[in-house]
């Protein structure tokens, strides 16, 4: 077995490798089959397991099924959630529809994620599993159209979409989901020097979320900012001095975060909701290079931002 079946899993595989005729298999399926032809294979595969499949059969797998379990959170929190989020979108941000599905690799290919944290399908597609990369897909096409069109103004993208999403790892905890509702926000534009396109996009987004989160009973919001680079501190100190004394908001720095390292570049910052049982964290985003490695122009730039809905639903802000 070779180092990249290693991991979680790996007993699991050897096992089936050896009944199924060996690693041989393995290579045959992954890397000579075309994938038109493997998406052949795999429909008559799962077409013959629905045929010898009874409804007791399926009523058992809903039963016992983590991924598709209705979601604890209430319809009506949930669209009170979205409701505020949207109505705190910045002017010029466009609300998109995405599809339930993403192209193969539309969240490894970009970012350090383990493609077995993502639900795959047998037509060469994954599941959602978070609506920024959807996004960012969509503002690196029509960054490119505008690129290549030298007759249009080429203005930054300003994107938002609300999304059901779906993760394969298992969460711990009461009312954790394999499924869950995600709202993400991103800008993508054109370096023009001078951190000028960092220093407006990323106080725009967080103004987003100081606003989405200034609930009606007065609860605070806490942004924690951490530079990954020593080049994005002074984006650092202009967000703290733009958003000093913003009501119901603090803004600290947070040098010792540990996620995000390696998905993130330059800096990348959390929101939490303050509780009186303690923060709760509701937000996330930063700088990434998917737009640049998308779309292959090393001037692009793109800032993401993603808010958990299903938080907000049951958090006192809202």
């Amino acid at each position: 077995m070779t180092s990249d079946q290693e991991g979680p899993g790996a007993e699991a595989l050897r096992r089936v490798l050896e009944r199924a005729g060996g690693p041989e298999v393995l290579a045959l399926l992954a890397e000579e089959l075309s994938g038109a032809d493997l998406t052949t294979l795999m429909l008559e595969v799962y077409r013959r397991r629905a045929g010898r499949t009874g409804p007791a059969e399926v009523m058992r797998r809903y039963r016992s099924d983590r991924f598709v379990a209705p979601s604890p959170v209430g319809y009506r929190e949930l669209r009170r959630a979205e409701d505020r989020l949207v109505a705190a979108l910045p002017e010029g941000f466009e609300v998109v529809t995405l599809a339930p599905l993403v192209p193969l690799a539309a969240h490894s290919a970009v970012g350090p994620v383990d493609p077995r944290k993502v639900v795959a399908t047998v037509r060469g597609t994954e599941v959602a599993a978070d609506p920024t990369n959807g996004l960012a897909l969509e503002a690196a096409r029509r960054r490119a159209e505008v690129a290549a069109d030298r007759r249009a103004a080429a203005g930054p993208v300003r994107l938002a979409a609300s999304q059901r999403v779906v993760r394969a790892q298992r969460f711990q905890g009461a009312g954790m989901s394999a499924h869950f509702q995600l709202f993400a926000v991103v800008t993508a534009g054109r370096d023009s020097g001078g951190q000028r396109f960092e220093r407006e996009h990323l106080l725009e987004h967080l103004r987003f979320a100081a606003r989405a989160l200034a609930g009606p009973t007065g609860g605070r919001a806490e942004i924690r900012l951490t530079v990954l680079d020593a080049s994005a501190a002074p984006l650092l100190e202009h967000v703290r001095t733009e958003l000093a004394g913003t009501p119901g908001l603090d803004v600290v720095e947070d040098p010792d975060r540990a996620t995000g390292r390696g998905y993130y570049s330059g800096l990348c910052y959390k929101v939490h909701l303050v509780t009186p049982d303690g923060p709760v964290e509701v937000a996330d985003g930063g700088f990434t290079d998917w737009t640049r490695r998308l779309t292959g122009n090393g001037k692009e730039r793109l800032l993401i931002g993603g808010f958990g809905v299903d938080r907000l639903a049951a958090g006192p802000a809202l």
